[in-house]
């Protein structure tokens, strides 16, 4: 039977594990979340325009705010392509189909973002105007991303609040 102090220790180490595993699944479900919010929310604000122009802008934005150049990441682009296209379609009549397009068209942007070794969440977290403070407190950028920008939207976490309560800037709303 371990001593008092050892026993201790161990059950801290085991609560910070699971407290870092926790964390970490909530960063990727909350971030994969806000992009979904953030791509109905726009798509829903030129669903009237005609569909290739809405899709164009909205694109255009995405990659921008992820800070990748459509010729640099052509595969990608071609996937936020469909994937926004599935929002469009699903924000002038939400329905069964169109809610099974965008999760196809979501599978295939995962697919193709993990063959670059990252993922939605990561390009959230990582590139995002929109990204939530807390965000990075759980998972650090990397000091070597490439096209990494410096984003002054990501709000440091209030002080007198738990980390997970810091949300995205005022004007991603």
């Amino acid at each position: 039977m371990p001593h008092f102090v050892e026993a201790l220790q161990q059950q801290a180490a085991e609560a910070v594990a699971q407290m870092q595993e926790a964390a970490l699944r909530a960063r990727h479900a909350h971030a994969r979340a806000e992009l979904m919010r953030h791509m109905l929310t726009t798509a829903g604000k030129v669903k009237d325009r005609p569909k290739a122009e809405a899709v164009e802008i909205v694109v255009r934005e995405w990659m921008d705010a992820w800070n990748l150049g459509r010729a640099d990441w052509p595969h990608i682009a071609r996937e936020m392509e469909a994937f926004t296209e599935a929002f469009h379609d699903y924000a002038n009549a939400p329905s069964d189909l169109h809610d099974e397009r965008l999760r196809a068209a979501c599978a295939a942007l995962d697919a193709v973002l993990e063959q670059e070794g990252t993922s939605i969440s990561d390009q959230m977290a990582y590139r995002s105007q929109c990204a939530h403070g807390w965000w990075e407190l759980v998972k650090p950028v990397p000091a070597d991303l490439p096209g990494r920008k410096p984003r002054p939207s990501v709000p440091a976490p209030e002080s007198g609040k738990a980390f997970w309560e810091a949300g995205c800037a005022d004007f991603c709303l």
